[in-house]
Protein backbone atom coordinates (compact mmCIF):
# COMPACT_ATOMS: atom_id res chain seq x y z
CA UNK A 1 0.00 0.00 0.00
CA UNK A 2 1.08 3.54 -1.15
CA UNK A 3 2.29 5.40 2.44
CA UNK A 4 2.51 9.58 2.63
CA UNK A 5 6.22 10.63 3.17
CA UNK A 6 7.39 13.35 4.41
CA UNK A 7 10.98 15.40 3.53
CA UNK A 8 10.78 18.21 5.88
CA UNK A 9 10.48 16.26 9.05
CA UNK A 10 12.57 19.20 11.09
CA UNK A 11 10.86 21.81 8.90
CA UNK A 12 13.36 24.15 6.57
CA UNK A 13 16.37 23.30 8.20
CA UNK A 14 17.54 20.25 6.39
CA UNK A 15 17.33 21.85 3.21
CA UNK A 16 18.84 24.98 4.17
CA UNK A 17 21.72 23.04 5.56
CA UNK A 18 21.84 20.65 2.23
CA UNK A 19 21.59 23.93 0.22
CA UNK A 20 24.71 25.29 2.34
CA UNK A 21 26.46 22.40 2.00
CA UNK A 22 26.39 21.59 -1.79
CA UNK A 23 27.38 25.56 -1.73
CA UNK A 24 30.22 25.50 0.32
CA UNK A 25 31.36 22.46 -2.28
CA UNK A 26 31.29 24.16 -5.19
CA UNK A 27 32.93 27.29 -3.64
CA UNK A 28 35.99 25.63 -2.66
CA UNK A 29 35.90 23.25 -5.82
CA UNK A 30 35.88 26.45 -8.44
CA UNK A 31 38.54 27.98 -6.24
CA UNK A 32 40.84 24.86 -6.41
CA UNK A 33 40.19 24.32 -10.46
CA UNK A 34 40.81 28.45 -10.84
CA UNK A 35 43.79 27.80 -8.94
CA UNK A 36 45.10 24.64 -11.10
CA UNK A 37 44.31 26.60 -14.48
CA UNK A 38 46.35 29.16 -13.13
CA UNK A 39 48.87 27.03 -12.99
CA UNK A 40 49.65 26.37 -16.14
CA UNK A 41 50.66 23.59 -18.27
CA UNK A 42 54.19 23.66 -16.37
CA UNK A 43 52.58 23.15 -13.35
CA UNK A 44 51.43 20.48 -11.41
CA UNK A 45 47.77 20.95 -12.35
CA UNK A 46 46.55 17.23 -11.00
CA UNK A 47 46.28 17.57 -7.43
CA UNK A 48 44.40 21.00 -7.53
CA UNK A 49 42.03 19.45 -9.81
CA UNK A 50 42.06 16.41 -7.85
CA UNK A 51 41.17 18.55 -4.89
CA UNK A 52 38.66 20.46 -6.33
CA UNK A 53 36.77 17.62 -7.85
CA UNK A 54 36.44 15.50 -4.22
CA UNK A 55 34.99 19.29 -2.79
CA UNK A 56 32.43 19.51 -5.57
CA UNK A 57 31.19 16.02 -5.15
CA UNK A 58 31.35 15.43 -1.73
CA UNK A 59 29.73 18.71 -1.18
CA UNK A 60 26.60 17.17 -3.31
CA UNK A 61 26.67 14.13 -1.77
CA UNK A 62 26.46 15.69 1.42
CA UNK A 63 23.95 17.72 0.44
CA UNK A 64 21.84 14.53 -0.68
CA UNK A 65 22.20 13.26 2.90
CA UNK A 66 21.67 16.18 4.60
CA UNK A 67 18.55 16.18 3.24
CA UNK A 68 17.80 12.60 3.50
CA UNK A 69 17.80 13.14 7.53
CA UNK A 70 14.70 15.20 7.09
CA UNK A 71 13.30 12.18 5.31
CA UNK A 72 10.51 9.99 6.81
CA UNK A 73 8.04 6.98 5.76
CA UNK A 74 4.46 6.92 7.40
CA UNK A 75 4.63 3.68 9.15
CA UNK A 76 8.02 2.53 8.10
CA UNK A 77 11.57 2.35 9.71
CA UNK A 78 13.97 3.43 7.59
CA UNK A 79 17.62 2.23 7.44
CA UNK A 80 20.69 2.72 5.24
CA UNK A 81 23.11 -0.10 3.42
CA UNK A 82 26.28 1.17 4.30
CA UNK A 83 28.07 -0.30 0.86
CA UNK A 84 25.77 1.53 -1.32
CA UNK A 85 25.58 4.98 0.80
CA UNK A 86 29.48 5.01 0.09
CA UNK A 87 30.03 3.84 -3.71
CA UNK A 88 27.20 7.07 -3.95
CA UNK A 89 30.24 8.89 -2.72
CA UNK A 90 32.70 6.87 -4.87
CA UNK A 91 30.51 7.49 -7.82
CA UNK A 92 29.96 11.74 -6.87
CA UNK A 93 33.53 12.23 -6.45
CA UNK A 94 34.62 10.28 -9.51
CA UNK A 95 32.38 11.78 -12.32
CA UNK A 96 33.10 15.01 -11.03
CA UNK A 97 36.67 14.00 -11.37
CA UNK A 98 36.41 12.90 -14.59
CA UNK A 99 34.27 16.10 -15.63
CA UNK A 100 36.88 18.59 -14.03
CA UNK A 101 39.96 16.75 -15.59
CA UNK A 102 38.85 17.22 -19.32
CA UNK A 103 37.65 20.49 -19.18
CA UNK A 104 41.02 21.75 -17.18
CA UNK A 105 43.32 19.84 -19.83
CA UNK A 106 41.13 20.13 -22.69
CA UNK A 107 39.74 23.25 -22.14
CA UNK A 108 35.91 24.40 -22.29
CA UNK A 109 35.23 24.16 -26.04
CA UNK A 110 31.50 23.78 -26.71
CA UNK A 111 32.11 19.73 -27.73
CA UNK A 112 33.89 19.07 -24.93
CA UNK A 113 31.92 21.05 -21.90
CA UNK A 114 28.55 18.98 -23.93
CA UNK A 115 30.20 15.84 -23.31
CA UNK A 116 32.15 16.43 -20.07
CA UNK A 117 28.69 18.04 -18.43
CA UNK A 118 26.68 14.99 -19.90
CA UNK A 119 28.75 12.26 -18.32
CA UNK A 120 29.32 13.90 -15.13
CA UNK A 121 25.65 15.30 -14.57
CA UNK A 122 24.40 11.77 -15.35
CA UNK A 123 26.90 10.22 -13.09
CA UNK A 124 25.32 13.39 -10.21
CA UNK A 125 22.07 11.92 -10.87
CA UNK A 126 22.82 8.10 -10.59
CA UNK A 127 24.99 8.89 -7.07
CA UNK A 128 21.28 10.19 -6.24
CA UNK A 129 19.39 7.26 -7.14
CA UNK A 130 21.77 4.99 -5.65
CA UNK A 131 21.64 6.42 -2.44
CA UNK A 132 17.95 5.99 -2.61
CA UNK A 133 18.20 2.03 -3.37
CA UNK A 134 20.68 1.74 -0.28
CA UNK A 135 17.91 3.09 1.70
CA UNK A 136 15.91 0.01 3.49
CA UNK A 137 12.41 -0.23 5.14
CA UNK A 138 9.29 -2.48 4.89
CA UNK A 139 8.53 -2.28 1.23
CA UNK A 140 9.21 -0.93 -1.86
CA UNK A 141 9.55 1.96 -3.84
CA UNK A 142 8.57 3.13 -7.67
CA UNK A 143 9.47 6.19 -9.68
CA UNK A 144 8.04 8.04 -12.34
CA UNK A 145 10.28 7.76 -15.81
CA UNK A 146 9.29 11.56 -16.61
CA UNK A 147 9.94 13.02 -13.37
CA UNK A 148 13.42 10.87 -13.33
CA UNK A 149 14.08 12.14 -16.84
CA UNK A 150 13.58 15.82 -15.53
CA UNK A 151 16.04 15.30 -12.21
CA UNK A 152 18.33 14.21 -14.63
CA UNK A 153 18.13 16.82 -17.32
CA UNK A 154 18.92 19.28 -14.27
CA UNK A 155 21.52 17.39 -12.91
CA UNK A 156 23.91 17.32 -16.61
CA UNK A 157 22.49 21.09 -16.75
CA UNK A 158 23.96 22.14 -13.55
CA UNK A 159 27.20 19.94 -14.33
CA UNK A 160 27.96 21.66 -17.28
CA UNK A 161 27.34 24.74 -15.88
CA UNK A 162 29.82 23.95 -12.72
CA UNK A 163 32.52 22.77 -15.70
CA UNK A 164 31.98 25.97 -17.84
CA UNK A 165 32.78 27.81 -14.45
CA UNK A 166 35.72 25.69 -13.03
CA UNK A 167 37.56 27.06 -16.03
CA UNK A 168 36.18 30.17 -16.55
CA UNK A 169 35.59 32.40 -13.73
CA UNK A 170 38.30 33.80 -11.82
CA UNK A 171 37.32 36.48 -9.70
CA UNK A 172 35.82 35.45 -5.70
CA UNK A 173 32.66 37.55 -6.71
CA UNK A 174 31.91 35.15 -9.93
CA UNK A 175 32.95 32.22 -8.01
CA UNK A 176 30.52 32.45 -5.04
CA UNK A 177 27.64 33.57 -7.78
CA UNK A 178 28.40 30.28 -9.67
CA UNK A 179 28.30 28.36 -6.34
CA UNK A 180 24.79 29.53 -5.35
CA UNK A 181 23.57 28.99 -8.75
CA UNK A 182 25.17 25.25 -8.63
CA UNK A 183 23.77 24.93 -4.60
CA UNK A 184 20.22 25.59 -5.88
CA UNK A 185 20.32 23.74 -9.29
CA UNK A 186 21.96 20.35 -7.29
CA UNK A 187 19.24 20.79 -4.39
CA UNK A 188 16.28 21.19 -7.04
CA UNK A 189 17.88 18.26 -8.67
CA UNK A 190 17.40 15.78 -5.31
CA UNK A 191 14.32 17.14 -4.72
CA UNK A 192 12.69 16.63 -8.44
CA UNK A 193 14.11 13.37 -7.67
CA UNK A 194 12.51 12.83 -4.49
CA UNK A 195 9.28 13.94 -6.16
CA UNK A 196 9.83 10.89 -8.90
CA UNK A 197 9.43 8.55 -6.37
CA UNK A 198 6.23 6.48 -4.48
CA UNK A 199 6.86 4.60 -1.64
CA UNK A 200 4.73 1.45 -0.55
CA UNK A 201 5.00 0.04 2.52
CA UNK A 202 4.05 -3.99 3.48
CA UNK A 203 0.58 -3.95 5.22
CA UNK A 204 1.88 -6.62 7.50
CA UNK A 205 4.80 -4.81 8.21
CA UNK A 206 3.95 -1.26 9.22
CA UNK A 207 5.16 0.46 12.76
CA UNK A 208 4.70 3.31 14.50
CA UNK A 209 7.50 5.08 12.92
CA UNK A 210 11.00 6.05 13.58
CA UNK A 211 12.62 8.52 16.06
CA UNK A 212 13.66 11.22 14.41
CA UNK A 213 17.01 10.98 16.70
CA UNK A 214 17.41 7.65 15.05
CA UNK A 215 17.71 8.56 12.34
CA UNK A 216 19.57 11.66 12.43
CA UNK A 217 22.17 9.80 14.26
CA UNK A 218 22.21 6.84 12.08
CA UNK A 219 22.82 9.24 9.18
CA UNK A 220 25.58 11.84 10.94
CA UNK A 221 27.93 9.56 11.05
CA UNK A 222 27.92 8.83 7.58
CA UNK A 223 28.31 12.89 6.13
CA UNK A 224 30.66 13.04 8.98
CA UNK A 225 33.38 12.33 6.65
CA UNK A 226 32.71 14.26 3.96
CA UNK A 227 32.12 17.18 6.37
CA UNK A 228 35.89 16.89 7.45
CA UNK A 229 36.98 16.97 3.91
CA UNK A 230 35.53 20.31 2.93
CA UNK A 231 36.86 22.00 6.27
CA UNK A 232 40.02 20.27 5.21
CA UNK A 233 39.94 21.86 1.64
CA UNK A 234 38.63 25.19 3.62
CA UNK A 235 41.70 25.08 5.90
CA UNK A 236 43.90 24.84 2.38
CA UNK A 237 42.29 27.51 0.27
CA UNK A 238 42.48 29.78 3.54
CA UNK A 239 46.60 28.94 3.47
CA UNK A 240 47.37 29.87 0.41
CA UNK A 241 47.13 33.57 -0.97
CA UNK A 242 46.74 33.01 -4.54
CA UNK A 243 43.47 31.07 -3.80
CA UNK A 244 42.12 34.19 -2.15
CA UNK A 245 44.03 36.97 -4.26
CA UNK A 246 44.56 36.09 -7.62
CA UNK A 247 41.50 36.96 -8.33
CA UNK A 248 42.05 38.13 -12.07
CA UNK A 249 42.36 36.15 -15.02
CA UNK A 250 45.89 35.52 -16.68
CA UNK A 251 46.27 37.49 -19.11
CA UNK A 252 49.28 36.65 -22.00
CA UNK A 253 50.34 38.48 -25.00
CA UNK A 254 49.16 36.58 -27.80
CA UNK A 255 46.23 38.11 -28.71
CA UNK A 256 42.83 38.25 -28.17
CA UNK A 257 42.12 34.64 -29.18
CA UNK A 258 44.53 33.37 -26.51
CA UNK A 259 43.09 36.13 -23.65
CA UNK A 260 39.60 34.22 -24.59
CA UNK A 261 40.92 31.11 -23.41
CA UNK A 262 41.95 30.89 -19.82
CA UNK A 263 43.57 27.57 -20.02
CA UNK A 264 45.38 28.14 -23.34
CA UNK A 265 46.54 31.24 -21.25
CA UNK A 266 47.55 29.81 -18.44
CA UNK A 267 50.14 27.68 -20.24
CA UNK A 268 52.04 31.36 -21.14
CA UNK A 269 52.69 32.03 -17.82
CA UNK A 270 55.31 31.37 -15.36
CA UNK A 271 54.26 28.52 -12.86
CA UNK A 272 53.12 29.30 -9.46
CA UNK A 273 54.15 27.00 -6.80
CA UNK A 274 52.61 23.39 -6.64
CA UNK A 275 50.54 21.93 -3.95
Amino acid sequence: MNSTVSQFNYGMITPVVAFLMACAGAALGLRCTTRSVRMGAQGRRGPWLTLGAICIGSGIWTMHFMTMIGFTIDGASIEYDPALTFLSLGVAIAVVLLGVFVVGYRGASPLTLGVAGAVTGAGVAAMHYIGMHGMRFAGHMTFDPMTVGLSVLIAVTAATAALWAAVSLHTLASAAAASVIMGVAVTGMHYTGMAAMSVHVDADSRVQGQSSMDLLFSLIPMVGGPIVVLVLAAVIVMFDPDMLVGNEPVQDSQGPEAESDPVASARHTASWPSL
